[in-house]
């Protein structure tokens, strides 16, 4: 049975493009008011125009850089200050970055550890008790297939989506019984703008699939409301991801290094 989320409020981090703004629209279509969240507010503003045009719901942007620490207690405060309360979290925010660790600037893997694991545990933090009150919602938080094994030449990103994965997991048990449905979404190649930023899409593995496709999943698992807490997108993806762990750590600790090496490395 497909949820009907009327009568409640979705924030969705990194909004302004790719699955955050997949993931808002599907939940704008099943009856969701939404709150849209990114640094890019020209971005925000026209996926809200749209939303409230073509689904009736109530969409508000805020722009909002999660990299700075002091954001997630900023977003609490302007949606307390609207009057908005949140019944539905997708954590999606986050980003890669490729090449040696120690070749990478500091600052900017400070950023990555600051949006995809600080921000996330700071805004599940602020809005968990929350969702969990109300039972009607879920807490979705985009991890990624990198986070079922090392990932050389992309160490930090892939070690952050493990936290994601643990972290979501972990909260889906201790909050089981309440009504509210939490699960971690594992995309692999998807048609987004993560590639953009990593600079290559040599770190993509497999066939790539469309943000529809990957959302339709993440939601069709909500709907089911029993079941894991953690679902991989793509059957092939899906596959690789279960082999892992039963493959010998060197072995695949060599195979995801070789595949994500640099030309020349």
């Amino acid at each position: 049975m497909t949820t009907d989320f009327s009568g409640t409020t979705a924030l969705v981090t990194g909004a302004s493009s790719g699955l955050g703004a997949e993931f808002a629209t599907q939940l704008a279509r099943r009856g969701a008011d939404v709150v849209l969240v990114a640094r890019r507010e020209d971005r925000l503003r026209e996926l809200a125009d749209r939303l409230e045009r073509e689904h009736g719901v109530r969409a508000t942007p805020i722009a909002l850089d999660l990299a700075r620490p002091e954001a997630p207690a900023e977003l609490r405060v302007a949606l307390d200050e609207r009057g908005i309360r949140v019944q539905t979290l997708v954590n999606n925010a986050g980003f890669g970055m490729r090449g040696p660790f120690a070749e990478a600037d500091p600052a900017r893997i400070a950023e990555l550890v600051q949006v995809n694991i600080a921000a996330l545990v700071a805004l599940t933090r602020e809005f968990l008790p929350d969702l969990v009150r109300d039972g009607r919602g879920a807490l979705v938080s985009v991890a990624s297939t990198g986070a079922y094994q090392p990932c050389p030449n992309m160490a930090v990103y892939g070690a952050s989506k493990a936290f994601v994965l643990s972290f979501t997991e972990a909260l889906a048990y201790e909050t089981r019984g309440s009504g509210l449905r939490v699960l971690a979404l594992s995309p692999g190649a998807t048609r987004t703008e993560f590639f953009d930023v990593v600079g290559t899409e040599r770190a993509a593995v497999g066939r790539f699939r469309t943000t529809e496709q990957v959302v339709s999943l993440a939601l069709g698992r909500v709907d089911r409301r029993r079941g894991p807490a953690s679902v991989v997108s793509g059957r092939a993806n899906a596959f690789t991801s279960k082999l892992v762990g039963f493959m010998p750590r060197r072995l695949v600790l060599t195979m995801t290094g070789r595949v994500l090496a640099g030309p020349g490395r």
